[in-house]
């Protein structure tokens, strides 16, 4: 929807995928690689033998990268992550987006501030931390384990993996211990990893804030990361992701609302809609029109933050919203979204 718009390069967005041993990380990467589209998108890991990646999709390989012929590209980490990204960032002549696998034992806290310092700030965006949690392994002692505490603490998105294996009593409990160590964590459930990928990449999550004080003090000359003040979140291409299709968005419960209308919206109506929204709605983002507003707006929602800029229409002015999360009630908020609309003017 917004590949017509021009914007400044913002520097190349990065996701950190972090957890323990076993919680799913290399699950998640194949999906990404496989339902990615439309973008270039570079996957650094510790070693991407470990990805089972299909032979008919390489296109060549190196002895540490691989190319694949839906844009993507596995490259393995060196000794030093910042020395490894610019690596690949020379060698190959247009990335996208970039997403870098911890290993199971690392704290993601190293690696964030790889992307924050001086070497990468400029060049490089880091848009979330993701954390995948093994709900089949849990045991109450595991988050007594420095590395576990930090990897919860610092994920943007706590992705609660296979919980197809474990009863829903044990969910909410392990639930509720993650929310004893990061009481706003954003935890989605997920089997086999599957998530849509609106919901991880490209959300714009991450914040310096979250940083322990002096890390955060160290970072803060020359990295402009305050997302709650004029984020401009628009994008030079549209990172639909091809989910037009919804192929594997309803996976676990995870499920979407597109709203289109050649009415436009009453601003403080919409407003009111914003206001009430369930915390189901992880992702939003869409082209708005409202009646009080000549321009077209461009609106994008991750968790309870949203961010709206402005620019001409090229064409008709028409309303084109998509909303996405977890067993969200489709119909109420249809009909919520139809009461947003000003009436067209009766012909007389």
């Amino acid at each position: 929807m917004t590949a017509t718009i021009e914007v400044p390069k913002r520097g190349l967005p990065v996701t950190i995928i972090t957890g323990f041993l076993g919680s799913g990380k290399t699950t998640l990467l194949n999906h990404i690689l496989s339902n990615q589209k439309g973008m270039r998108t570079a996957v650094l890991v510790n070693e991407f033998g470990e990805i089972g990646i299909d032979g008919e999709l390489i296109v060549s390989s190196e002895e540490d990268l691989v190319e694949l012929n839906n844009g993507c590209i596995c490259c393995t980490i060196r000794d030093d992550i910042a020395e490894s990204v610019l690596r690949l960032m020379e060698r190959s002549a247009k990335i996208d987006y970039l997403v870098v696998e911890t290993t199971g034992l690392a704290d993601p806290l190293p690696v964030a501030l790889t992307f924050l310092g001086p070497e990468l700030r400029d060049l490089t965006r880091l848009d979330s931390i993701i954390t995948l949690v093994d709900a089949t392994n849990f045991a109450p002692d595991l988050f007594n384990s420095d590395v576990a505490y930090s990897q919860i603490a610092y994920g943007d998105v706590i992705l609660l993996n296979k919980t197809d294996l474990v009863e829903p009593t044990e969910i909410e409990r392990l639930e509720k211990r993650i929310r004893e160590i990061k009481e706003d964590a954003r935890i989605l459930r997920t089997v086999n990893s599957a998530v849509p990928l609106e919901l991880i990449l490209d959300t714009d999550l991450f914040q310096s804030s979250s940083l322990p004080q002096e890390e955060a003090h160290d970072t803060e000359h020359g990295h402009e990361h305050d997302h709650e003040h004029n984020h401009e979140h628009d994008h030079e291409h549209s990172h639909e992701h091809g989910h037009s299709h919804r192929s594997h968005i309803e996976v676990d419960g995870f499920n979407s609302l597109a709203f289109e209308s050649d009415q436009p919206f009453s601003l403080d109506a919409f407003q009111n809609f914003l206001n009430e929204l369930p915390e189901a709605v992880f992702r939003a983002k869409g082209i708005l029109w409202f009646e009080e507003s000549p321009e077209r707006h461009i609106f994008h929602l991750s968790g309870r933050r949203y961010t709206l800029s402005s620019d001409a229409w090229p064409r008709q002015p028409k309303n084109q919203l998509v909303l996405i999360g977890q067993h969200l009630d489709t119909a109420k908020l249809r009909q919520k979204l139809q009461a947003c609309l000003v009436p067209a003017p009766v012909q007389g």
